[in-house]
């Protein structure tokens, strides 16, 4: 039996529903040499700046029992690096570019935007879960108002589809992505780390510099199906799940509680080729299930 893996993202056609998480595939350079970056259904990067940011003192990174922390803070070289390195390297491949956007102000965000609005990237995902320095470093994500806001504002420049990468770590997700919608994204994407804290027992102190720090991994994946299934009941406008897939069975859970498509992040620290055989899994379910198109998947809970 013949099965049809394509799925549409904000306009976008993808061959398959898998994409990397922000943050945990850099541009692709690394994984290209264990696979073909053509196979998957998008290549999502690494945060893009309108200037380079240093990011966080070490220790920035923490093995938890199920899962990581991470204080990066975002690193990276800046919007003209990425330019004139990254995406000639990643126009190589038949996959769309989904650029994630950063930045400490609106005017930031707004900035990245204009500089990739003429380059080959075929969707912005803006993260809104960066701090707001303008607001005294309260994340921009947080205030319903405040998405909504940000979302207009670069909806008026941006050329490309815009997605919003919201922050779990709010009362109602619900509320929050319809901020969003409101504000015109054209979809969500969620979610994004919970805030964590380890602490070194031994030297009595925090183990990260940052003293917190996101958490990522397979112990944030059921929170992670329980906020795209009442995201999805909330808005009419496509999500790209996240949050612990490490298996065929969690990329398939995110689809059915209402994500258009899904984001491997934290897996492919352990496994560079994590997200091959998570598609591979998911074409053996669907030959089992008899199910010949995934669109048909999305969001058939009740």
């Amino acid at each position: 039996m013949g099965i049809d893996l394509s799925t549409n993202l904000c306009g976008i056609r993808m061959k398959n529903p898998l994409t990397t998480a922000s943050g945990t595939f850099g541009s692709g350079m690394e994984y290209a040499d264990f696979f073909d970056l053509s196979a998957l259904g998008a290549v999502t990067t690494k945060g893009v700046a309108i200037e380079p940011w240093q990011g966080n003192d070490l220790p920035r990174v923490a093995e938890t029992p199920s899962g990581m922390l991470n204080a990066i803070g975002l690193q990276n070289p800046g919007v003209k690096v990425f330019k004139e390195r990254d995406l000639p390297f990643l126009a190589q491949f038949d996959t769309p570019v989904i650029a994630n956007l950063c930045g400490h102000s609106v005017s930031d965000y707004i900035r990245v935007a204009e500089e990739l609005n003429e380059t080959p990237v075929a969707l912005f995902e803006v993260n809104i879960s960066c701090p707001n320095v303008k607001e005294g470093g309260i994340a921009f994500g947080l205030d319903p108002k405040g998405v909504e806001e940000i979302t207009k504002q670069i909806k008026a420049v941006a050329k490309k589809p815009v997605i919003m990468k919201l922050s779990p770590n709010v009362t109602s997700i619900a509320e929050i992505a319809r901020a969003a919608e409101s504000g015109g994204a054209d979809g969500i994407s969620l979610i994004n780390t919970i805030t964590g804290m380890k602490i070194d027992v031994h030297r009595k102190t925090f183990f990260l510099a940052n003293k917190t720090g996101g958490l990522s991994g397979p112990a944030i994946h059921p929170v992670a199906v329980r906020m795209v299934y009442e995201a999805a009941k909330a808005v009419k406008i496509p999500i790209l799940g996240m949050g612990g897939v490490r298996t065929a069975e969690d990329a398939l859970e995110l689809i059915l509680a209402g994500a258009s498509a899904v984001a491997v992040g934290t897996a492919n620290f352990h496994d560079p080729l994590a997200i091959l055989h998570i598609l591979r899994g998911i074409g053996e379910f669907m030959q089992e299930e008899k199910i010949e198109d995934i669109k048909t998947l999305i969001g058939a809970v009740e």
